[in-house]
């Protein structure tokens, strides 16, 4: 063999290797857009999911609906606690008659 086959060859064998990295990496890339394809699909799905669910839901109804129902909650808390101690005062006043 003379030095410029030996050279060839390991240049050779050098683009041999840069080609099989460069293959295994196109493939790394079709492997990963395959999956992101894929995750972009159920994505795209449930999307179209929550789209359907708040059809015809308009937000800002749905916020002062929301805003209303916490006003409730407070009215039923303030009438919960006014029945609460006018019961306590009806006990006190029972037990002053027990006693």
């Amino acid at each position: 063999m003379t030095p410029d086959t030996v050279i060839m060859q390991t240049d050779l064998d050098r683009l041999t290797e840069r080609v099989e990295k460069a293959a295994a990496i196109v493939q790394q890339l079709r492997d990963d857009r395959a999956r992101l394809d894929q995750e972009r699909s159920e994505l795209a799905a449930r999307l179209q999911e929550l789209e359907q669910k708040l059809q015809g839901n308009d937000a800002a109804a749905l916020v002062h609906e929301l805003g209303q129902l916490h006003k409730d909650q407070r009215e039923w808390m303030a009438e919960r606690r006014d029945v609460a101690s006018r019961i306590e005062a009806l006990v006190r006043k029972l037990e002053k008659l027990d006693g």
